[in-house]
């Protein structure tokens, strides 16, 4: 089976839970004996994609802006848009550049959705005059997430093939937008989803909630917990001493890091916890300085600075190291998240979590027994769930083992990868 999966880079400045599924996916595939192939969009793909086959690059980011903002780009000769395509200057833009306006994310998302009639319709034909050709040319497309389903329509009735779409977290973006863009994105995105061939949902949660936001048929969305490769991860032996929470996330409002901090001095008021630590990891863009300054400056004010250690690397290795020295993975989402890749690396590690009562998490601590619950968005709540289980060494220890367990048995990479092929030959055998 030739396999094309299109999706959205970050340009490596933060731990993107997308980026890296999509990759495990990917490579899993492989191994199945697939024939997959990732086209980067927007950004260059990220290290996690380095042993992947890739295709080239579409949708450079620089060049949605301009057709979007300028007619004289959606006519410029190739040749021109190759130039500010290049690599280095769109992996300069993702760390330094800051995001746009809502109307401008607003308009340029709605454009998308349009297809051939958005603005960046030069950049679809060249995407399918690429993969029409015949060494290139799919059974299936895969779109990483919804908001490519502008492209679904062109790509069916040009190559006639198979379109299938992850859903992951696609409401927090498109809410965020603010009306009338968010209303006028999901309208436009129910009348994309008419030419998608099955939906993939990253947990039941999720497959529920956009079944409903995008009025899917039962039969046209699935629910697969894609999963890893526990091969990549070694159970932790010892825990820290020293009771220790590990955050590993985009540093930003949205995944909850004030919350966790102020959460920390509460603790850090019980003598018992007095030398508590917390551990952040994951990156952050240029839109979180101004958080990271203000919970720096909170952090001297409550003389946590020897406590909280932010560790800038969050490469594969730097994850492995990162993933050892913690007792407990904490990651407070303001919103309800569809999925929680940070919680299933620290399963396969053998460290347990507390994690908001929303989303998919009440969904990870059912299957697993490994988890620990609190009401979102508090941090008195966070603190009150917390104390008892940095307390107590030998429950920490048995949820790390229960969630290494559940992993195994409901997060296994290579189920998952089979499972995947299986439903991507169903809709092409439609």
């Amino acid at each position: 089976m030739r396999i094309i999966h299109l999706l959205p880079g970050a340009g490596g400045g933060f731990y993107c839970e997308n980026c890296i599924r999509d990759a495990v996916f990917l490579r899993q595939l492989y191994k199945l004996g697939h024939d997959a192939v990732a086209l980067p969009m927007y950004l260059p793909a990220g290290a996690e994609h380095r042993d992947i086959s890739k295709g080239p690059m579409f949708f450079g980011g620089v060049n949605v802006f301009l057709q979007q903002k300028f007619n004289f780009f959606r006519k410029t000769p190739r040749w021109l848009d190759s130039l500010l395509d290049s690599p280095k200057l769109l992996s300069k833009l993702a760390v330094n550049a800051k995001m746009t306006s809502a109307r401008q994310l607003g308009e340029t998302t709605l454009s998308m959705l349009q297809g051939m009639d958005g603005k960046q319709f030069k950049e679809l034909e060249r995407l399918l005059e690429w993969l029409i050709l015949p060494g290139n040319k799919p059974d299936v497309v895969i779109l990483s997430n919804a908001l490519l389903l502008g492209l679904a329509r062109p790509i069916r009735e040009k190559l006639g093939c198979a379109v299938v779409s992850f859903l992951q977290d696609e409401d927090g973006f498109i809410d965020g937008l603010g009306n009338p863009w968010s209303q006028r994105v999901w309208g436009l995105m129910r009348q994309c989803a008419a030419h998608v061939d099955l939906f993939i949902a990253v947990s039941r949660y999720y497959q529920s909630f956009m079944a409903k936001k995008l009025a899917l048929a039962p039969s046209k969305i699935q629910c697969l917990y894609l999963g890893l490769n526990l091969d990549d991860y070694e159970p932790v032996s010892n825990f820290p001493e020293i009771p220790t929470i590990g955050y590993l996330a985009r540093m930003c409002v949205d995944n909850g890091l004030d919350i966790l901090i102020e959460a920390v001095h509460i603790l850090a008021g019980d003598e018992r916890l007095q030398n508590i630590r917390v551990n952040i990891c994951g990156g952050k863009t240029c839109d979180d300085e101004a958080l990271l300054g203000r919970l720096q400056s909170q952090i001297r004010l409550w003389k946590l600075q020897n406590q909280i250690v932010f560790i800038d690397d969050f490469s594969v290795q730097s994850r492995s190291d990162f993933l050892r020295s913690i007792s407990v993975m904490c990651v407070p989402f303001r919103k309800p998240a569809a999925y929680g890749l940070c919680v299933l690396e620290a399963m396969a590690s053998g460290v347990g979590f507390v994690q908001p009562a929303a989303g998919v998490f009440p969904e990870y601590a059912q299957l697993s027994d490994a988890g620990m619950l609190y009401e979102p968005n508090s941090p008195e709540r966070l603190a009150e769930t917390l104390k008892p289980l940095l307390l107590d060494r030998q429950k920490m220890r048995e949820q790390g083992l229960h969630g290494r367990r559940a992993m195994e048995q409901y997060f296994n990479l290579l189920t998952a990868g089979r499972q995947c092929a299986e439903m991507l030959e169903g809709v092409i055998r439609k």
